[in-house]
């Protein structure tokens, strides 16, 4: 196990994985089809926007939240 002080990282790290994981899959099959090459096609998409994603969430993730906090205020 990791320390506590590596949860935002990890965080992070597993939120890019699942979202760039879902969105390019299906992003990559809607544009060119699940056919000869699609996980090639689909693996480069990936590798693109993974980076991306991941800086995205580490810079932005809690103002997100205090966002989507701020809101939701009211019961």
């Amino acid at each position: 196990m990791l320390s506590k002080r590596y949860q935002p990282i990890m965080q992070a790290f597993l939120m890019s994985v699942l979202m760039v994981t879902i969105m390019t899959a299906v992003i990559t099959a809607l544009n060119t089809g699940i056919g000869n090459g699609f996980m090639g096609r689909w693996a480069e998409a990936y590798v693109v926007a993974w980076p991306i994603a991941f800086c995205i969430i580490l810079i932005a993730g809690k103002r997100v939240m205090r966002l989507s906090v701020a809101l939701c205020q009211r019961d």
